[in-house]
C-alpha cells in the first residue's frame, strides 16, 4: 500500500483539532516512508478551524454542507482523486494512537477491504453519576476478543476500490459511517473489526452530528 489518506471533518474544532492533527502526525511517522496525505475538510466552520489546520501542515478542503456525510465524501473524493490507495477516518475531537495507520495497513494487506475499530473515552470528568461505568459495562457487551460490533467514523480505514465499488458515505447528516460500512458489506467487500488499536475520543455533551456520540452518552445519562 504506497499511498494513503486520512480525512478529518471539522466543523468549528479549533481547540481540538491541534491534538487531533499531532496524533496523525506521530501515527504517519510509523510507516515512513509511505507518504501520507492528511486532510481536513473545514465544514461550515465559523472559527479558526481551517487556519489551525492549514499551520498543523494539513491539506484543507472548505465546504458549506453542515452535514458530516459530505464532509467526509468530499475530502474522501479529493484524496483519491490526488492517487491515494488507501483511506483513513477519524473525528477532530479525537486523537489515534501511534501505531493507528500501521495497524489498518497490517490488515489492508491481510485482506481487508474495510477496517473498523473502536474507541475509548478519554476524560469522564464532564459528567457526574453512573454514566461512565454504564456506557463501559454496554460497550463491553459488543466486543468479543478481537471482534466487535461498533462502527466509528473515528475509526474506520478502507481501500479506494472498495470504497468505490460500495458507492461511498451516504451524505447523511449521521451515521454516514454505519453506512458505509453496510454498503461495502453488500457489495461483497471483507469488512475487518478489530478492538485492538481503540481511538480516544472526547466525552463532551455538545457533539457536532445530530444522534452522534454526544447524543449517545446524553440518551445514556438520561436513563439514569
Amino acid at each position: 500500500m504506497h499511498r494513503v489518506a486520512v480525512v478529518v471533518p471539522a466543523h468549528n474544532e479549533r481547540s481540538l483539532l491541534p491534538a487531533c492533527l499531532a496524533a496523525l502526525h506521530r501515527s504517519a511517522e510509523q510507516i515512513a516512508p509511505v507518504p501520507v496525505r492528511l486532510i481536513v475538510v473545514a465544514d461550515a466552520c465559523t472559527d479558526e478551524t481551517a487556519a489551525v489546520a492549514a499551520a498543523a501542515g494539513a491539506e484543507v478542503l472548505t465546504i458549506e454542507e453542515r452535514n458530516v456525510g459530505r464532509a467526509r465524501a468530499a475530502g474522501i473524493a479529493r484524496a483519491i482523486g490526488a492517487g491515494a490507495l488507501w483511506l483513513a477516518t477519524t473525528d477532530a475531537d479525537s486523537r489515534v494512537p501511534p501505531h493507528w495507520l500501521r495497524w489498518q495497513l497490517d490488515h489492508a494487506r491481510g485482506g481487508a477491504d474495510l477496517v473498523a475499530g473502536t474507541v475509548e473515552v478519554g476524560d469522564w470528568s464532564g459528567w457526574a453519576g453512573p454514566l461512565p461505568s454504564r456506557y463501559e459495562r454496554r460497550y463491553r457487551g459488543l466486543v468479543a476478543g478481537a471482534r466487535h460490533g461498533h462502527i466509528h467514523g473515528a475509526n474506520l480505514g478502507f481501500s479506494a476500490f472498495a470504497y468505490a465499488a460500495a458507492g461511498g458515505f451516504p451524505e447523511l447528516r449521521h451515521d454516514e459511517d454505519r453506512g458505509l460500512v453496510a454498503r461495502v458489506r453488500a457489495t461483497g467487500g471483507r469488512v475487518v473489526t478489530d478492538a485492538g488499536c481503540p481511538v480516544r475520543t472526547s466525552a463532551r455533551p455538545d457533539g457536532r452530528a445530530p444522534n452522534g456520540f454526544a447524543a449517545h452518552l446524553l440518551a445514556l445519562a438520561a436513563e439514569g
